[in-house]
């Protein structure tokens, strides 16, 4: 969403007016998440999307009306539209998408825009809903009353933060990278932490687990993976990132090593309820064997829990396909 919303910016640099058409709602198998945006220049250049293609020549029509002088509004398409035949989603879902005029100087990193009911278009300021928005770290929406209200957020995008600086370290920072992730390895081992070995990496500490959390800060947007198989590192590391924000902690080791290690963290005074966040095994079940395959089964997992999905098959699945909200 920044490269569309950076596209939007420079158009407006220009002197040019621009929509926005964010989706609001999903319904079904959507092809495009809660959040996804769409901007249209008033000389109809466009960015990003928010079908792939179904809706978005009538969305742009829209657009150009709310660029002409006409109010903010709330669509809905559908294959249970009236207009099916011509602008109904294929796949079967059902999206609401509301266009509006992009007016921001500069897009705050979270907004809170009501899409329906009384005052169409108004931007809230609310300090405790923005701030629980900023916490979950993605666009949803709220029901006040008899008002919808988007909360859109802007969020960089997440981190992978691994500590020990493996084969697989590099394998995970490799396939990290091409989910847009930023991704930092680090190790108090000169002799392994070298960009040789892990040339991925966006970066590279040379660190003890405690200098290494103080340096990265792992927050919401953070997933923490342990690889070291030495106390000495993963017990202060798992410790210390238990103590903050990451949404995911994780680390390697057999079942056994596994208990063995929790056992040892009650003893410093870690609670039931921290442990029961570590994923250790790291990992969803998919039979890996390979630095790669285990990569691709951590961050499976990594994925999942961001999503608050229990990563299942899909053919098993009861809720809408590839949603993250």
């Amino acid at each position: 969403m920044e490269s569309v919303l950076s596209q939007a910016g420079r158009w407006r640099e220009l002197g040019r007016k621009v929509a926005l058409a964010t989706v609001v709602a999903t319904r079904r198998s959507a092809p495009r998440p809660v959040g996804s945006k769409l901007v249209v220049s008033e000389t109809g250049q466009l960015a990003g999307s928010v079908s792939g293609g179904c809706v978005e020549n009538d969305v742009v029509l829209a657009a150009q009306e709310v660029l002409e002088g006409g109010q903010p509004r709330l669509l809905t398409y559908g294959i249970t539209d009236e207009m099916a035949f011509g602008v109904g989603l294929p796949c079967g879902g059902e999206i609401d998408v509301f266009v509006e005029e992009l007016t921001d100087a500069e897009r705050p990193d979270v907004t809170l825009t009501v899409v329906a009911g009384e005052g169409v278009g108004e931007r809230l300021d609310d300090p405790e809903l923005l701030e629980a928005a900023r916490r979950r770290g993605r666009s949803h929406v709220l029901e006040l009353g008899d008002r919808t209200v988007l909360a859109d957020v802007s969020a960089p995008p997440p981190r992978l933060f691994v500590y020990g600086a493996v084969d697989t370290a590099e394998a995970l920072c490799r396939a990290a990278k091409l989910l847009g992730w930023r991704t930092v390895v680090a190790d108090a081992r000169a002799s392994f932490a070298t960009h040789e070995r892990i040339p991925s990496a966006d970066e590279l500490l040379l660190l003890w687990p405690e200098e290494a959390l103080a340096q990265v800060q792992p927050d919401l947007g953070t997933a923490v993976v342990v690889l070291t198989h030495d106390d000495k590192f993963d017990l202060p590391l798992i410790r210390g990132a238990l103590a903050g924000d990451a949404f995911y902690v994780g680390w390697i080791g057999s079942r056994r090593n596994q208990e063995r290690r929790r056992g040892l963290l009650r003893e410093e005074g870690v609670t039931d309820d921290e442990l029961d966040r570590i994923a250790g095994p790291s990992g969803l079940d998919i039979g890996a064997d390979t630095p790669a395959e285990t990569a691709l089964s951590m961050l499976a997992e990594i994925i999942a829990v961001r999503a608050n999905r229990a990563g299942g098959r899909l053919k098993d699945a009861e809720t809408r396909i590839h949603s993250p909200l």
